[in-house]
Order: C-alpha cells, then sequence, then structure tokens
C-alpha cells in the first residue's frame, strides 16, 4: 500500500538545514562583496581621507588649490569637453547602426555587425598606434591626399580631435550591442500598428522609440561618460600635453610631480562626478527592476 504526502503536509526542516538555508546565500556573494570593497571602496574611502584630513586636521585646502589652480581647472573643463563630444558622436554613429540592425536583414547588415563590433578586439595600445600610422603626420591619409593633389591637412594627432576620434572609435561595439538589444525588446506589433495609422518614419522613432529606449540610452549615456571621463591609455597617446585628460593629470602630477595628495584629490574628484553619474545608471536599472516584479 503506498503513502503519498498531501499538499499541505509541511516536511520538518532541522536548525541546521535553516541555518544553511539562511546564510548560503550571503556565502555565495560574500567573496566578489569583499574584492569590490577591498579594491574599490577602501581606496577610495582612504584617498578622501587623506585629502581632507592633512597635518592632523579637517580641511578643503586641497581642493581649493585644485580650483583655483588654471592647469589643473582647465584639465578638467577638458576632459568634460572631450568626454560630451565623444558621448554625442558615440550616439550620432551608433544611434543609426543600431537601427539598421535592428530593422534590416540580410549579408549587408551582418557584413555591418561584423564591423561594428570588430573595434571591441583591439587593444588600446594598438588602436592608438593605427590611429598614429593612418591619421597621424605623413601618415597614410595624408599621403593619400596628398597623391591625388589635396594639401594642407591637419593631423588630429596630440590634438582634441585625435582622442575623440580613438575613443568613439573603441566604444562604438559597446553602444551598439546595448542600443540594440534595446531595440530588439520592441515588438513589431507595434511599429506595425503605428505604420497601420499612418504614422511616419519620424512619428515612429520620436513616439515609438525613443520612449521605449529610454533605459538602454541612460545606461549607454552613463557607462560612456564614465568610461570616457577616466581614460587614460588613448588620451596619454593621442592627446595634447596641455591641457590633458584627468587621468593622464593624475599619473603626470604623481610621477612627475611626486605630488600624491595632489594626485589623490583629483582622483577624488573624479570618482565623486562619475559616481554622480553612475547613481544615474543604477537608479535607472533599478527602477527598471521595480517596474517588471
Amino acid at each position: 500500500m503506498s503513502h503519498s504526502l498531501s499538499p499541505s503536509t509541511a516536511v520538518p526542516t532541522s536548525p541546521l538545514q535553516r541555518l544553511a538555508d539562511l546564510t548560503l546565500p550571503y556565502a555565495l556573494i560574500a567573496p566578489p562583496v569583499g574584492l569590490m570593497i577591498l579594491l574599490i571602496f577602501l581606496p577610495a574611502a582612504q584617498a578622501v581621507v587623506e585629502t581632507l584630513w592633512v597635518d592632523g586636521a579637517l580641511t578643503l585646502n586641497q581642493y581649493t588649490s585644485f580650483f583655483q589652480n588654471p592647469i589643473l581647472r582647465a584639465n578638467l573643463w577638458f576632459t568634460l569637453g572631450v568626454t560630451m563630444a565623444t558621448v554625442l558622436l558615440l550616439f550620432a554613429i551608433g544611434l543609426p547602426i543600431a537601427l539598421y540592425l535592428r530593422f534590416t536583414h540580410g549579408r549587408v547588415a551582418a557584413a555591418v555587425q561584423m564591423l561594428a563590433l570588430f573595434p571591441l578586439f583591439v587593444p588600446g595600445v594598438i588602436l592608438a598606434f593605427a590611429l598614429i600610422r593612418s591619421v597621424g603626420p605623413h601618415g597614410l591619409l595624408e599621403t593619400v591626399l596628398h597623391q591625388i593633389g589635396l594639401n594642407g591637412y591637419m593631423s588630429p594627432y596630440l590634438k582634441p580631435q585625435g582622442i575623440v576620434i580613438g575613443l568613439v572609435w573603441q566604444e562604438i561595439p559597446f553602444t551598439v550591442l546595448v542600443l540594440t538589444a534595446g531595440l530588439r525588446q520592441i515588438e513589431d506589433s507595434m511599429i506595425e500598428s503605428a505604420r497601420d495609422v499612418g504614422a511616419s518614419n519620424w512619428q515612429m522613432f520620436w513616439r515609438i522609440i525613443v520612449p521605449l529606449l529610454q533605459r538602454a540610452i541612460v545606461i549607454v549615456f552613463s557607462l560612456n561618460v564614465i568610461g570616457t571621463f577616466g581614460a587614460f591609455t588613448l588620451p596619454y597617446l593621442l592627446g595634447p600635453a596641455q591641457p590633458m585628460m584627468m587621468g593622464v593629470s593624475m599619473q603626470q602630477t604623481f610621477n612627475n610631480y611626486m605630488d600624491r595628495t595632489g594626485a589623490l584629490t583629483q582622483a577624488v574628484i573624479t570618482f565623486a562626478f562619475c559616481a554622480v553619474v553612475g547613481f544615474v545608471y543604477v537608479r535607472t536599472v533599478t527602477r527598471a527592476q521595480d517596474i517588471r516584479s
């Protein structure tokens, strides 16, 4: 004779099993959280303390000196300008590519996708070297223009344009991937319904696609701003000597002038700016999860 438990019958669990069920999730997340605290939050907190607590007293002299220094202030504004120019160009280039990949199929679309993702597999140092050889002085582009009779080429190398070109080329794959993923969440039925009622392409883009793509746009904007603002390799290899990006400025302050506290001050200012943008990113992601739940 077989016996079975009714649906209402609860299997008793031992105190040890209940304790394991409660602690297992925390044990699983403890290593990455601990590593994040050790490598990110503790150094950031230490930098804040070292820049605010000088000679045994709480002071803002380090930050006051930073904003009173015209060279450092120019570096900050230069970094903001390069960051905004890079992000705007990334949207101007990446969004049309993402729209094309979302609504077009075939071999040409596959080739466009492959070309858009190609920079993902090129290291930053190799990218900088390739740009120097192609658009730098006496590079490939200048040689070709000279051969066809076009002189007076102004190279973007060691200029702000060189940094923007390098950063845009490097960040195109991420921009296209995230925007394409966001566009694929828009159902074809919504687009077809809009066409049935006579909506133009511009109306469909502005009134349907853009509102539904807001989360992806915020993610792309936030992460590109953070990545560009803190970039070092490409600005160091392609940018001018002055003004310079904040990442390069920190390195120069620490290595050339042996000013640890000054470099930490610049790092804290950079971290504070990126933290504000990061808060926007985290808020956007958590709000989308709250809506889905």
